[in-house]
Formats: structure tokens, sequence, C-alpha cells
């Protein structure tokens, strides 16, 4: 059989990292996940087991720390820009850094205590490769739920059809979306309130025929809130609840009592892109050809 290596990256994935800032009587909590994918002429260790090119993925998670402690944290974006180009920057065998972050919510109780809440994680997305830096920001498990203002009907029908026309139900789904940055000198914090805010403002005053128009309309939003932006891509399940039959307990139900199910769900996925905007220099997958 004859076979040829294909695309490949090598990396520390989840490096949980919590870093305080006891500068004042007030504490500052920073709360992430920080994975490292790194690609290069590493064509040798696959096939021969020569690691001579491989900085070791424990060196790559005590970077993580270390430029915590030396440089700070900050906005996510910026942190994983000075980790990606410091890894590509600093060697001569590596060629391109992806480094994905999840920032994890806490809220401030006290001068030092804190509370984490479930208002959804922010993500960012850095990929470098020498010469260019481009930065996907996002937010994921942002759950959120109209409790009307949606209908779904007029789809197409055939034998094994048994869905009921709804003119009336619950909207609910996870949002997971991230948007693509024309550049990397951005106000990421501003940016970030911007997008998601716009996300939000979307799904609420939209009227939805279909989760596809919703997220039709969460996506342009946030395009026309943020002028830096080139693309957003969306992912909604659809979170079905669906109205409980009473009716065996002597009992209406006028639309006030529900199931919420966990599984199977709809899953409804696109890209908004700007009309006129470049594409991704790469694919926005560090492996994907």
């Amino acid at each position: 059989m004859s076979s040829v290596l294909g695309a490949n990256n090598y990396g520390k994935a989840e490096v949980r990292l919590v870093r305080l800032v006891r500068d004042t009587a007030e504490h500052e909590l920073t709360d992430l996940n920080v994975s490292v994918a790194l690609a290069g002429d590493l064509d040798a260790t696959h096939l021969t087991g020569d690691n001579s090119a491989v900085l070791p993925t424990d060196t790559q998670k005590n970077t993580v720390y270390a430029f915590a402690r030396e440089h700070g944290v900050g906005e996510v974006e910026a942190f994983g820009l000075r980790l990606a180009r410091h890894f590509v920057d600093s060697q001569p065998t590596i060629t391109r850094a992806r480094v994905d972050l999840q920032q994890f919510d806490w809220r401030r109780l006290g001068p030092h205590s804190f509370a984490r809440t479930g208002e959804g994680v922010r993500t960012a997305a850095v990929t470098y490769d020498g010469a260019r830096a481009w930065v996907v920001s996002g937010v994921d498990e942002l759950v959120l739920l109209n409790s009307t203002g949606s209908e779904f009907q007029g789809y197409l029908t055939d034998r094994y059809t048994t869905l009921v026309p709804a003119t009336d139900r619950i909207l609910a789904t996870a949002v997971k979306a991230e948007w693509r940055h024309d550049g990397d000198d951005v106000d990421w914090a501003a940016s970030y309130r911007a997008a998601r805010a716009a996300l939000e403002s979307a799904f609420v005053t939209t009227y939805s025929r279909s989760l596809q128009q919703t997220l039709h309309a969460m996506g342009a939003a946030v395009l026309d809130a943020a002028p830096g932006l080139a693309e957003v891509r969306l992912s909604l399940p659809n979170r079905h609840h669906f109205l409980v039959d009473l009716a065996p307990f002597g009992l209406d139900n006028p639309g006030e009592v529900f199931y919420a199910a966990d599984r199977p769900y709809g899953l409804i996925e696109g890209t908004v892109v700007r009309a006129g905007a470049a594409a991704a220099p790469i694919a926005w997958s560090l492996t994907a050809s």
C-alpha cells in the first residue's frame, strides 16, 4: 500500500489557567481553558520517530502559565496572539500556531469573592503563520429563549411527516457563534460586547418563522454592530419544548406546561458574510485543506 502523510498538528489541549490580580484590595479573576496546536516541519517525527523538531507539549503548557505571570492575560484575543506569535517566531520548525481559548465568567460578590455564572462562555481562536495573524472571537452555550413570537409551518411533508404546524411556539437555543476579524489591531473588549449584544437583541426582536431566519438575523446584526468583522458563523440547536397533554388528569393546558426535550434536536448552522469581505487566508481549522 502506498501512502503519504497528510495535514497534521500537535499540541497541548485544555490547559486550565486561573489568573488572579492582587494589586489592590479588589482582586481580579480570569478563568481560562487554553489549547495550543502547532504545525510545521514535522514529517520526521511521524515517519521515523525523530523528535528533534518537536517542542514538547509540556513546554507549551509551561509557556501558557509563564506568559500569564510575566505579561498578564488581559483580553483573551491579545493573550492568544502573544502565545501564537511566540511559538512560531521562537521555533524554526514551527510554521503555524493556533491557540483556542475559552473564558469562563465569574460574577463579583465582594472584593475577593466570586460566583461562577452560566451566561455563556467567551471564546477566541488565534492563528499565526509567521507573516499574518487572524483572530476569531465568539461565544458558546449562550442559552436564549423566546416564550412566543415564533412559528413553524408551510414546510415540506411526505408519508413520514407527523409534525403538526406550530403557529405559536417556544423558541429556545444554546448559541455557538464565532466572528472573524479583518485585522488584529482591535479593541477586543468593545468588539465582544457589541457582537454579543447584537446577537441577543436580534434574537429578542426577530419574529421567527424558522430558526434559520433567526440565525440570519443574528449574524447580520453582528456585522452591522461591528464594522471590523468579515463573517459570522452560527450553530443553533433547537431546544424543543413540547406541550404536555394534561387531559388525562382533567386539566387543560393553554400553553403553560411544557416538557423540555433533551434529544434528539434540530441543529441549524450557517454563515453570514459581509459583502466584499476578503476570505480567510486559510480555513478556520488548522488542519483543514
